[in-house]
């Protein structure tokens, strides 16, 4: 049985994954639109950008997102400024790290789902008289729905199995920002290898599932 500290970490956990999803699905849509239509000298930089956490150390992004969000920092100052008071330590903080660092799996999918469909079915659309916008939500993203999917799925499990940088953004708060990854962490620093075990047994088997499911929509042909 879980612990009452272990079931406020994983329901934490589900909560920072769902939010984090959400919003990268709003911002990463427009972004990987673009980055898939755009032949602007700036793709190059912007896609660079984007993909950034897929080699960048955590700790290494999640100092620097300290030093901008932190009182000090442009965003920091703007924050308290606007009455918000600071994000680092605080569950919005751990958001808006969550969006940084997981952006590349939600965005790189998308961007790959748009440019499968290629030019011709707006053109089609255009020729019936169709504007950008109904071409866009009528067209273009029943065609993406399994970059959609695919997006939902790994920027979910991404977020769910972070741990430098939320250790770095939110620190180690019960049932403020202490998720599961750096609940496990805590176990093991306590020599607590069998709530450590319930734990990372758990995140193992997502984790497998997760991967199962992708694999599995890759081998019958729906996921692009």
């Amino acid at each position: 049985m879980l612990s009452e500290a272990n079931v406020a970490a994983v329901w934490l956990t589900l909560k920072l994954a769902t939010i984090t999803t959400v919003i990268l699905l709003i911002v990463g849509t427009p972004i990987a639109w673009w980055l898939a239509r755009t032949h602007s000298k700036w793709k190059g930089v912007i896609g660079a950008v984007v993909a950034l956490p897929l080699v960048l150390p955590p700790t290494v992004l999640g100092f620097y997102l300290l030093m901008i969000l932190g009182p000090h920092g442009p965003i920091g100052q703007l924050t308290q400024f606007l009455g918000w008071g600071v994000l680092p330590f605080t569950f919005a903080g751990l958001v808006v790290a969550s969006v940084f660092y997981s952006m590349p799996f939600v965005v790189q999918p998308l961007q790959q789902a748009f440019e499968a469909i290629g030019a011709r079915p707006l053109e089609v659309a255009a020729t019936l008289r169709a504007s950008p916008w109904d071409a866009f939500f009528t067209v273009v993203l029943p065609l993406a729905k399994p970059g959609f999917i695919t997006a939902s799925i790994l920027g979910f499990a991404h977020t769910v199995g972070e741990f430098g940088v939320v250790l770095m953004i939110g620190g180690n708060i019960p049932e403020k920002t202490r998720v599961v990854s750096v609940q496990i962490y805590d176990h093991v620093e306590a020599l607590e290898y069998a709530e450590a075990h319930v734990l990372a047994g758990g995140m193992l088997l997502f984790s497998f599932l997760v991967l199962l499911a992708l694999y599995s929509r890759k081998g019958t042909s729906t996921w692009k």
